[in-house]
């Protein structure tokens, strides 16, 4: 009964409606209190058949008050409770862009900045006297170095790591369908590559983690000829390795048994309802040399395919450590994902989220500076991952050394994300981060990819805005010295 409590508002009115009725018509009550219990009842039935809005699919009628409290938030947040811009989380901000650019909704801002310009740490773009004069938005990288057979021409913006299973069915269907629509990639996370993914075709980054799902033996070590079996299929554009995320460093994880349904295990080849564990660390290897040589054995494995491994900043030391065997051993990555601590997830202790690993922008400059310094920097590509949101996040970072940027939350945003932070409960009130069947069929995957895709075409534009304004033609021409922070 408690999955269908949402819907007791509606079963409320429907009991009212039939009441009333029965009350007219014995001649107990006005007309009016009847025909406003079915008007009720009209727009119950119209949230449940609607495909616009999750949130009043899974809640019909009361959902409204949601919608009611956005349209006055504005007013409310300016007049009774925060006189001064500082005081709104810029998470707010960045899921209003994402909106904007989603819905096709009008996003030119009146009344100038709602930023404190004046604050420390405040950053902009210089814009040139000479603005380019830009046609286009579709700013690629070519990913793939000299040991690539299959290289990959990538947007510079795409869905960062999520797996199914912390995301529903309709959610990796939609973020796959607009990711194909809009001609850029999908990274599966390390949960593997599930059914949902391959529905609609989309271009896909396969991550692989130390759990080696989809690629592992019964024992969860690697397993080469599954790993070929997925890596071949022509919607597998790259292999990412998975050796550390932002938000939970050093940090394994468990999926526990009963949330190990049969779509689940066949995506990660684990039995059905049994815990499903991901190691802290990697079996297949345990020094930098094994590292690259893993990567080598990978990228045959998958008849040269771009190959490479996102890591998270932790002890220097250790980055050097693998910068110097790519040195040593000439076995060089055709990519590295710079995974910022300031990426979210579900299923980490707050201590990790808060306190451990380097925050993006550090963590790319070092691997940047690093491989700079040792003359790799031409033959590796870089992304990065880390809240990044928006046009200028995207303009930022590509001037801090980053050859493409991911976005997870943004994507999120895209599908219909509230924020209300319950994706460990299974109950997300969008259908977005949850497995049951019930709340997910909320979220409408035809029109939910139309907005992943508006979302990713209408980021880009305003990306293209940017760099014509500093009087540039592509964002790979940004450098540091574009972007000025206030200290």
């Amino acid at each position: 009964m408690a999955k269908f409590a949402r819907f007791s508002s509606f079963a409320l009115v429907v009991f009212a409606t039939v009441v009333l009725a029965f009350a007219w018509a014995s001649g107990q009550i006005a007309f009016y209190w009847p025909l406003a219990a079915a008007a009720l009842f009209a727009l119950g039935v119209r949230d449940l058949v609607q495909t616009r809005h999750a949130v009043l699919r899974n809640y019909p009628i009361i959902g409204h008050f949601r919608f009611l409290i956005e349209y006055i938030r504005p007013e409310l947040r300016q007049y009774l409770f925060e006189s001064d811009t500082e005081s709104v989380p810029f998470s707010r901000q960045q899921r209003a862009i994402v909106y904007q650019r989603a819905k096709l909704e009008l996003g030119n801002r009146p009344f100038g900045s709602q930023l404190d310009v004046y604050a420390t740490g405040f950053e902009w773009i210089n814009h040139s006297l000479a603005p380019a004069a830009l046609t286009g938005h579709d700013f690629r990288v070519a990913i793939g170095g000299a040991d690539c057979a299959q290289p990959y021409s990538a947007s510079v913006f795409n869905i960062s790591a999520m797996s199914f299973g912390a995301l529903s069915a309709n959610a990796i269907r939609s973020l796959n369908r607009g990711a194909r629509m809009g001609g850029f990639a999908h990274d599966t996370g390390e949960g593997s590559i599930s059914r949902h993914h391959r529905e609609f075709g989309g271009d896909l980054i396969w991550e692989i983690g130390s759990g080696y799902f989809g690629c592992r033996n019964a024992d969860g070590t690697f397993d080469e000829a599954r790993f070929t079996e997925n890596a071949l299929d022509p919607q597998v554009k790259m292999i990412e390795l998975k050796l550390s995320q932002g938000a939970k460093p050093g940090h394994g994880g468990v999926l526990s048994g009963p949330k190990v349904t049969p779509e689940i295990a066949e995506a990660r080849g684990v039995p059905v309802w049994s815990e499903c564990v991901s190691p802290a660390r990697h079996s297949a290897f345990s020094t930098p040399i094994g590292l690259l040589e893993f990567i080598a054995r990978l990228r045959n494995a998958s008849a040269g395919k771009p190959t490479g491994f996102k890591l998270a900043i932790g002890h220097p030391w250790e980055w050097f450590a693998i910068a110097k065997a790519m040195q040593t051993t000439g076995i060089v990555p055709d990519f590295i994902v710079v995974d910022g601590k300031e990426g979210g997830t579900g299923a980490a202790p707050a201590e990790f989220v808060d306190r451990i690993g380097a925050p993006m922008k550090e963590a790319l400059l070092l691997v940047h500076n690093t491989l700079v310094g040792l003359g790799l920097r031409d033959r590796i590509r870089i992304g990065a991952a880390g809240k990044l949101v928006t046009a200028f996040d995207i303009v930022r970072t590509m001037a801090l050394g980053a050859d493409w940027c991911n976005s997870a939350r943004g994507f999120m945003f895209a599908l219909g994300c509230l924020q209300s932070q319950s994706c460990h409960t299974g109950k997300c009130p969008t259908g977005v981060a949850t497995q049951d069947p019930y709340r997910q069929r909320a979220l409408v995957v035809l029109d939910k990819a139309e907005r992943v895709c508006n979302f990713h075409q209408n980021t880009l534009k305003a990306v293209a805005e940017l760099i014509a304004a500093a009087g540039l033609e592509h964002p790979a021409q940004l450098k540091p010295h574009h972007i000025v922070r206030r200290v």
